[in-house]
């Protein structure tokens, strides 16, 4: 009769198992060791596992500048239609306090504006002095800096260009 012997050595692990007549031989390994097999994963169908979940959006051209000026999409009326290097500065008017300006668009005719119109797409008078008007205008970049730039619209005097 055969008979199976089990040797247990002092840690409490199963070191070997003897053949029996009716089973193979079988010896059981430690997980980790030289002989397991490594893991592989597969990446057919499935996401990089190192790529991050947020990347920068991409165009035609490459990547997108998060310095780039962002333009709102917004009707146009009034004197939004022309850009402050569109118009030319022809006459000042100061009345009781109230300040008014005229400007004048290439074909020659003319426009009243005063402080707080919006000129261009972004542009506001701010002040109209005795010999100019100051425009402020105010662009936002993708990164949700503000950029301010001030445009002096300046009055000529007769005879000049």
């Amino acid at each position: 009769m055969l008979c199976c012997s089990i040797l247990f050595l002092p840690t409490g692990n199963l070191a070997a198992v003897a053949p029996t007549a009716d089973k193979p031989e079988a010896t059981v390994q430690k997980a980790g060791t030289a002989e397991s097999k490594p893991f592989v994963y597969e990446m057919a169908n499935r996401p990089d596992p190192f790529m991050p979940f947020i990347t920068e959006k991409t165009t035609d051209q490459g990547t997108v500048d998060p310095n780039e000026i962002v333009e709102k999409k917004e009707a146009l009326t009034g004197m939004q239609i022309f850009e402050p290097g569109q118009l030319s500065l022809v006459a000042l008017l100061d009345t009781e306090g109230q300040k008014y300006a005229m400007v004048q668009d290439f074909t020659g005719k003319g426009y009243i504006i005063t402080e707080g119109t919006k000129i261009g797409k972004r542009g506001v008078v701010k002040i109209i002095e005795p010999n100019k008007v100051l425009i402020e205008e105010t662009a936002e970049t993708r990164a949700g800096k503000k950029i301010v730039t001030y445009i002096d619209m300046i009055l000529k005097k007769e005879g000049e260009k």
